[in-house]
């Protein structure tokens, strides 16, 4: 369903301060759509700060390589945005998802608006434009942008192809449709460049990250007769292959290559305590409705959630719930 964009075009047009906000462990589609809004905002004459939760991962610092557009938010520096008229989330709805920002966020009586494709969402108080059958948040920052009558940037075009070129897997992925290929044609028409942008995020690998792939791949396992496949890192991975947690991001891709797998699973232990999951389904699983049950949500067929609980527990707890889920 179209999403009307009237309400929060009339916000932006009323404001002349924003914070931009995307989940932590921030990824192609939040990053691509912040950055484009910033673009169109900047050339509407507004200010605005793109602003992420936790740090860039090293895979996106060609983005900001001098780090003077992308901020990191932590709680002690919550004054130094504080000075805000308004506040935009894309790619996420969800408090969990936004991590230390959220007490923030609940701080500050100012209009809030969300961008996002996510089924999973909670409350943030304040205007909720959500597009589940948009195969990327990219996809609605450009509907936005072109509400707010801006014309498209050189800029906001390629990270905007970024977006929508990684949330469909690079147009491999089964939301991945006539239309998708449609914007990605207007995209690159206005000055996207894709053949850089392929060889910066999937052919300039560090050494480090490919050794903890391969870490990741001499421990995958199946379960359910081979429908279920999954592997897990530990802190001690890092320390061990040099990788950091930013390294993680396609591991999920591995075990849901493998042949006759329905749902792929990681476990990432994580440094504060807890346990990070990410899943993929092929069809017959709808993983959103498993990452709810572990705190978490996303698509029926890409997902994630983070449980308090060590990686041994939460792992034999998924995987049961899993297994449960494909026998009904």
């Amino acid at each position: 369903m179209p999403v009307d964009w009237s309400p929060l075009v009339e916000l932006i047009r009323r404001h002349d301060r924003f914070l931009l906000m995307t989940h932590i462990r921030p990824d192609a589609d939040g990053l691509g759509s912040q950055l484009a809004l910033h673009d169109a905002l900047t050339a509407m004459g507004k200010k605005s700060r793109v602003v992420i939760a936790s740090k860039l991962p090293p895979r996106y610092r060609f983005l900001d390589p001098d780090g003077s557009t992308i901020e990191q938010f932590t709680p002690a520096t919550a004054e130094r945005f504080r000075d805000c008229g308004a506040v935009i989330v894309l790619d996420t709805g969800t408090w969990n998802q936004i991590a230390e920002f959220g007490p923030f966020l609940r701080s500050l009586s100012v209009p809030k608006a969300v961008v996002d494709h996510h089924r999973t969402q909670d409350d943030l108080g304040g205007l909720q434009l959500v597009d589940v059958s948009a195969e990327a948040t990219g996809r609605m920052t450009w509907e936005l942008i072109r509400a707010l009558g801006v014309p498209l940037s050189q800029s906001a075009a390629h990270h905007l192809f970024m977006a929508l070129a990684l949330d469909t897997g690079w147009f491999r992925h089964k939301n991945t449709t006539a239309d998708t290929f449609a914007l990605a044609e207007e995209l690159v028409r206005a000055g996207a460049n894709p053949p850089p942008l392929y060889e910066q995020l999937f052919e300039c690998a560090p050494v480090a990250r490919l050794r903890l792939v391969g870490v990741a791949l001499e421990r995958l396992q199946t379960r359910a007769d081979g429908q279920i496949c999954y592997t897990e890192v530990f802190l001690h991975d890092y320390t061990d292959t040099g990788a950091v947690p930013g390294d993680t991001e396609d591991l999920i891709n591995y075990p849901r290559s493998v042949d006759g797998v329905e749902v792929a699973v990681i476990f990432i232990e994580q440094p504060e305590g807890g346990t990070k999951i990410s899943f993929r389904s092929r069809a017959r699983v709808d993983v959103s409705r498993l990452a709810e049950m572990f705190n978490g949500g996303g698509h029926k067929l890409a997902a994630g959630a983070r449980d308090d609980r060590d990686l041994p527990t939460v792992r034999e707890a998924v995987l049961a719930a899993v297994e449960e889920a494909l026998n009904s």
